[in-house]
């Protein structure tokens, strides 16, 4: 049962199709992975087997083209197909299937993983090959072509961009007898091939044989040997006339070179089909007798592949990812922000509104004299506020701190400590609070944690995560600092006292307090430059080491906290504290690559940070 119902092409069809048209489903079981080639005779796509899950070359041709007969392409396309299912040889690549919708035939061909000697050329040094390298094609090729002449099977367009290598050095020869079809379509020039590579008589259009197979496998050694095609030109008859006039000596460009691969190249390249080998094993034979070694020349190629497409593969295996899912993962913006361009605000409303929540209701409670229904409904509603904006939510903490410093006792006592609260927040305000967001976030959420804590530190790593994630350099520090402060000063409030300047002194007069405030500050700062040097890994590839680094930091942060806040008392730390201390670390660390792999890369900076 064909893959593509047979269908007799319509006067509606002879129309030369859209670009692209009938690829969507190609062939059903075949989905389209990327367009590898597209010219005047079709395109070819990398396509992937849905029922044996493996990839494929698939060519689609144009049935009818240039005035081109729809029929006769078809005759010849099947014709060449099955002269190809026929030829099985390790460098010859398969044919797999052939089938044709009312535009277009397909050729669905193994998948060869590498790159075509035409882009191996472009993109090495020289754009030349080693002896090694040119003997292993020659070899290769020789093989190939000698077993499909035995078979009675003539190629007739052999270049540089129908030799494919693999990963592991393997040389494969495509497009067997595409010569004929190309022709039918109307491109190429007499019987088919490519200007440049053909021989005279392919070009005058006269009786083909094995010699001009011979004419053009030494066209491509001595390109990729010399760098450069001998024959290249605008039209056959100028190529007509090189060939006549000759080549230059390959040894004038190579002086090492062999005489014995001279003397078989200059043989195969004469202008006349007698004085050619027809047989082109002798010839492989004779140029690569004394070239170099055929299995160097294959490492060499693999190593060499291996490096050019090892770009090119990731990128291939993101395009067919992001295929699955149907989006692309951009590293800046992470899982969720490639999709959801909204996700980071969310994420930082989230974590404001949380946090704002947790501060009001400590807040309220240093106030006294509240019933927890009230408490409750207050905190829910400045938590939504924070929510859809976190810089109100910092500006409505920060309100709640001054109104809980100064609501009992002497307000001599209490208004100086106040004033010195607002003068911070509106210093920070000016300078990072109005935007972007993630600074009150950050804030708030060191604030919170610190509550958590009853005023100390120990939990601000996870608070340096997110800073070093989301804002990185001065803000990320002085928003970190200025929240772990505020927290301090929320648990020095007494109820129904205030907040004096003796308290405020006494709460910031603590040397463990502020050098641990002052190591997360520091930690921060140079995490969020070791996040910003990982900018340049992209999904699926090997854990950067400037993340690696940035996670290993606040782990180490974590743990180290406690002794910074006992500095004489190390040994009297319990088992609990230190366990508490190294979750706390984990967890930060946990945090960095959640955050990464979700939110991505990118930060919300200041226009003051240029950090």
């Amino acid at each position: 049962m064909p893959l593509f119902p047979s269908q007799q092409p319509s006067r509606a069809a002879r129309r030369v199709p859209e670009p692209g048209a009938g690829a969507t489903g190609l062939l059903r079981r075949y989905r389209p992975l990327e367009t590898r080639a597209s010219g005047g005779f079709g395109s070819v796509e990398i396509c992937l087997d849905s029922r044996l899950q493996r990839r494929v070359a698939i060519k689609r041709i144009p049935l009818f083209a240039h005035g081109a007969h729809g029929a006769d392409i078809m005759a010849d396309a099947l014709a060449e197909a099955r002269t190809a299912s026929m030829l099985p040889h390790p460098h010859i690549v398969s044919m797999i299937d052939f089938t044709y919708d009312a535009a277009y035939a397909y050729l669905v061909m193994e998948y060869v993983d590498g790159m075509s000697l035409e882009e191996f050329l472009a993109q090495v040094d020289g754009h030349s090959l080693t002896f090694d390298e040119a003997a292993c094609i020659a070899d290769a090729l020789a093989q190939a072509l000698a077993y499909a002449h035995e078979n009675g099977a003539l190629h007739l367009d052999i270049k540089p961009a129908n030799v494919l290598i693999d990963r592991n050095g393997t040389v494969k020869l495509a497009d067997f007898g595409m010569a004929k079809l190309t022709s039918a379509a109307g491109f190429g020039g007499a019987r088919g091939g490519t200007i440049g590579y053909m021989s005279s008589e392919q070009l005058r259009g006269d009786r083909v044989d094995e010699r001009s197979d011979v004419f053009s496998l030494a066209c491509v050694l001595y390109e990729s040997l010399c760098g450069t095609a001998p024959f290249r030109a605008a039209d056959p008859l100028e190529s007509l006339n090189l060939i006549t006039r000759g080549v230059e000596a390959p040894s004038d460009l190579l002086p090492d070179l062999p005489a014995s691969a001279e003397d078989a190249l200059l043989a195969a390249l004469s202008p006349e089909a007698d004085e050619r080998t027809a047989d082109v094993a002798a010839f492989g034979e004779r140029f690569c007798s004394e070239l170099g070694s055929v299995r160097e020349g294959r490492r060499s190629l693999a190593r060499i592949i291996a490096q050019l497409t090892s770009d090119d593969e990731e990128e291939r295996e993101q395009a067919a990812a992001a295929e699955e899912r149907g989006w692309d993962i951009d590293p800046e913006e992470g899982l969720l922000g490639s999709r959801w361009p909204a996700a980071r605000r969310i994420f930082s409303g989230a974590v404001s509104g949380v946090s704002l929540a947790a501060i009001c209701a400590a807040t309220l409670g240093a106030l006294g004299g509240i019933d927890p229904a009230s408490v409750l409904a207050v905190s829910i509603a400045c938590g939504a506020a924070a929510a859809a904006a976190p810089q109100i939510g910092s500006a409505l903490a920060f309100t709640g701190l001054i109104m809980a410093s100064v609501s009992a006792g002497n307000p001599l006592a209490t208004v100086p400590a106040a004033v010195l609260v607002l003068a911070a927040a509106s210093g920070w305000w000016l300078v990072w609070g109005r935007a972007p967001g993630q600074a009150s976030c950050v804030l708030m959420a060191a604030w919170a944690l610190g509550l958590s804590a009853q005023g100390a530190c120990a939990p601000l790593p996870i608070a340096a995560s997110l800073a070093a994630l989301t804002l990185g350099g001065a803000a990320s520090a002085g928003s970190l600092a200025l929240g772990a402060v505020a927290a301090r000063l929320s648990h020095a409030v007494a109820p129904g006292a205030g907040l004096g300047v003796g308290e405020l002194a006494a709460a910031l007069a603590d040397p463990p307090f502020l050098v641990g405030v002052a190591a997360c500050c520091l930690v921060s700062a140079v995490a969020a430059r070791l996040v910003d040097r990982a900018r340049a890994v992209r999904e699926g590839a090997r854990p950067p080491a400037w993340l690696l680094a940035a996670c290993g930091l606040v782990l180490f942060l974590g743990c180290a906290l406690p002794a910074l806040a006992h500095p004489m008392e190390i040994a009297s730390l319990t088992a609990a504290q230190v366990a508490c201390a190294v979750a706390v670390g984990a967890a930060s660390s946990i945090l960095i690559w959640l955050y990464v792999y979700l939110f991505g890369y990118r930060k919300d900076r200041p226009e003051c940070d240029r950090s």
